[in-house]
């Protein structure tokens, strides 16, 4: 297995601006590569290390062993961010950070069903106690259902084509392995865009990974609750790896940044919107030329920060 590079790591730790006393939220867990630095440079503080992921949880604890008197470890989907930080007897914290990316593991792992690089069961599913997978989305969902979600999730310009092609391969038999699908894409492909540098299943990959796991709802969801349970001066670090999930966090910062969204000729503001966080990096920031050379994975990476006022 390749060695695990967490994406943006300096740029994180710099943006929560970590305070020793302080509390502190990795709702992203994966391999611990943040958690690590975040936990290392408390003293009282606390960090709530969280993933679906029970794996995830399994290897990041025993790398994280000695810095155990100051994490607590809970497995859950960050969607539910709220209940997981009341069940933690937490109010408020000082700095949040989202990982929104798939880990080196579920990627590297062939059996999770992530990589079209690698031939493996149709799976997909961050947490493996959920009984939604890939393989049930490809073998049973109506043909508009897929082509919608390659072409909204994957913003994949042949998503007609693509869904056509799986619906005739599986009138015949299932599809059951991560290479029998990205067959049946090819197929359904141009040769032109056969051409291309990105792989011709990247985009539905990505759709699949989204439909599966849900993604964009809990992200949304997730915004709503860390922006209203950081303390006055808390930061929240949200990376992103595409442009639906970026847009989704843009948009959430900026609601809360501009404030009032009433027409500018009513007298009095009536939507009851206020100003509650400042954009720290008005651009996301993004990898150095550096990280991008020891880290691949990292280059469609964007982060963005904001902090609670």
């Amino acid at each position: 297995m390749a060695a695990h590079l967490p994406v943006l790591l300096n740029e994180c730790i710099e943006a929560l601006n970590i305070r020793p006393d302080g509390v502190y939220v990795d709702g992203t867990l994966g391999m611990g590569g943040h958690s690590e630095q975040i936990a290392a440079r408390l003293t009282t503080g606390t960090l709530i290390a969280i993933d679906r992921d029970g794996y995830a949880i399994e290897r990041a604890s025993a790398r994280l062993a000695p810095y155990a008197d100051k994490i607590r470890f809970v497995r859950g989907n960050f969607r539910e961010l709220g209940r997981i930080l009341d069940e933690q007897g937490i109010s408020e914290a000082d700095g949040m950070l989202f990982d929104l990316g798939v880990s080196s593991p579920q990627l590297d792992e062939a059996e999770r069903g992530f990589s079209y690089m690698h031939d493996a069961p149709l799976d997909m599913r961050m947490d493996t106690s959920e009984v939604l997978s890939a393989w049930f989305v490809v073998n049973h969902w109506p043909e508009e259902k897929l082509c919608r979600i390659l072409r909204d999730y994957g913003e994949e310009r042949y998503a007609a084509s693509i869904a056509a092609a799986i619906v005739r391969r599986r009138e015949q038999r299932p599809l059951e392995t991560t290479l029998e699908l990205v067959d049946v894409i090819r197929s359904a492909m141009p040769a032109a865009a056969l051409r291309d540098k990105q792989h011709p299943a990247q985009r539905s990959f990505q759709a699949l990974r989204i439909a599966v796991n849900d993604e964009l709802a809990a992200v949304q969801e997730m915004l709503d609750v860390a922006m209203t349970r950081l303390k006055p001066g808390g930061r929240l670090a949200v990376i992103s790896f595409h442009s639906l999930e970026d847009r989704i966090v843009k948009r959430a910062i900026a609601a809360r940044e501009n404030g009032c969204t009433c027409p500018r000729d009513l007298p009095v503001c009536v939507c009851g919107f206020k100003k509650t966080v400042r954009s720290v990096s008005r651009k996301p920031i993004t990898s150095t030329k550096k990280e991008l050379e020891e880290n691949p994975r990292a280059r469609s990476a964007k982060l963005r920060v904001a902090e609670k006022l």
